[in-house]
């Protein structure tokens, strides 16, 4: 099995992957806040981790990938009384959206998809533990966790108790002891709410991922192998998941913290206020969802990645390049008689080495391409040597699937493959009019 290297944002290092259990790998990624169409820049984390997640699938791991949806929110509340209708509609109607938007960029749903509202107890108990072990307090209905009491904190970011205290950008509450406490439990008068010992309220976010962590991950005592997310949640959310963790279960919740960079627009970051941003179902309309996949994956997860007209124009056109070929390939080898299911690559080749060393998909990208030029040489110069064509086949169906492109493969009944031998028969006779016929019933099955 290929050694996987990651670059750990906890110590901000390479370091070499090791399952917490042997051959399973336990993943979580921070989901959207359910409360508004999901935007390009939403997508990133998903084919990130989808890639990760493919990569240890792809080297015989069994992955357990859980990812939430954020349904209990100001925001949620707020676009909820805009448009007139129940918190729940909205959320209901954005998870469809979202989940839509998941499959069309070529991303495997996850395992488990966790949602706060579900969790409630759950969330009542882990901050009730907090109260009662001196590491959160009450006021006024509300609960805090008191940072001061968490000698590690910063430990992921870097932003210290000191540092902190002497900038100037923190949210200051007469309630709290100090600034830097945040909120576990909200009092509230609006909104969805639920009953507890202190006030009828709702939970804080950074709260909601440690608990949804700790509920699904009980065995593993709420630890586990890798926590991701945009680098935009390092901090304030990781930090203060970590802190609680730390203080509930004395772990650091999870083994690697990984965190992809952002997307940006024309060079300029996509903002509201700017007025640049850009729904992901707009993009897959306009481009397809593999164009835009491909044009994430063609820049490393942890740098900036710029949204231009001419990126996603050159990853349309790469794109239908990859189709073009594995449908060609795929088609003569089923021709010529060839099972397709049983067929793999070796697995031993630079591609994984590639996506093996911090999932660099630029480098693993350009193995993809070596090979499509390859099959395509092959395939105008050797179409009667199956063993090399099966070659070519096998380490293709591996690469697509690990990096997530749809290839576009179509596999033929037995009426499909007579009627492409009719095809290539009338073509071979020059027989244009019979060709162009049967390459419309052959259109019509989707062949071409």
């Amino acid at each position: 099995m290929h050694s996987v290297k990651l670059f750990n944002s906890l110590g901000n290092k390479i370091e070499e992957f090791t399952p917490l259990v042997p051959g399973k790998v336990s993943i979580y990624v921070c989901g959207p806040t359910v409360y508004n169409s999901p935007h390009i820049g939403n997508m990133r984390p998903v084919i990130v981790f989808d890639t990760w997640r493919r990569l240890f699938l792809s080297l015989g791991y069994e992955v357990t990938y859980v990812s939430n949806y954020t349904d209990v929110d100001d925001k949620i509340i707020n676009r909820a009384k805009e448009l007139g209708i129940s918190e729940k509609e909205l959320t209901e109607g954005v998870i469809e959206e979202f989940r839509s938007a998941v499959s069309a960029v070529g991303a495997l749903q996850p395992d488990v998809t966790p949602r706060p509202t579900v969790y409630m107890p759950q969330m009542i108990s882990y901050i009730q533990d907090l109260v009662d072990s001196g590491n959160a307090y009450e006021k006024d209905g509300d609960v805090y966790f008191r940072v001061g009491k968490d000698k590690d904190y910063g430990c992921l970011s870097g932003n210290t108790p000191d540092s902190l205290m002497s900038g100037a950008r923190i949210e200051v509450s007469s309630k709290k002891e100090s600034p830097l406490d945040f909120a576990l439990w909200k009092k509230t008068e609006e909104g969805i709410k639920w009953d507890t010992p202190w006030s009828k309220g709702r939970p804080g976010w950074h709260t909601e991922c440690c608990v949804m962590i700790d509920s699904i991950f009980k065995a593993q005592n709420g630890y586990i192998d890798i926590h991701g997310g945009g680098f935009d949640l390092k901090f304030p959310h990781h930090e203060n998941e970590i802190a609680q963790s730390e203080a509930h279960n004395g772990n650091h919740l999870a083994h690697y913290w990984l965190h992809n960079g952002f997307i940006n627009i024309d060079n300029e970051k996509m903002s509201k206020s700017l007025g640049n941003v850009i729904l992901a179902k707009d993009v897959i309309a306009k481009f397809g969802g593999m164009p835009f996949r491909l044009m994430v994956l063609n820049t490393h997860y942890r740098a900036p990645l710029s949204f231009t007209e001419e990126t996603i124009g050159e990853a349309m056109k790469t794109y239908q390049k990859i189709v073009s070929c594995y449908r060609s390939l795929s088609i003569k080898l089923q021709r010529d008689g060839v099972d397709l299911s049983g067929v793999h690559g070796e697995g031993e080749d630079a591609f994984f080495d590639e996506l093996c060393n911090d999932l660099n998909t630029p480098n693993a990208l350009s193995v993809l391409f070596a090979e499509v030029k390859q099959t395509n040489q092959d395939l105008r110069q050797h179409a009667g040597e199956a063993e090399l064509l099966k070659a070519h086949y096998g380490r293709l169906k591996d690469y697509l699937f690990a990096l997530g492109i749809d290839g576009g493969e179509v596999l033929l009944d037995e009426e499909a493959l007579d009627l492409y031998r009719e095809y290539e028969d009338a073509k071979k006779a020059k027989d244009f009019q019979k060709s162009d016929l049967v390459r419309a019933k052959l259109m019509e099955k989707g062949v071409f």
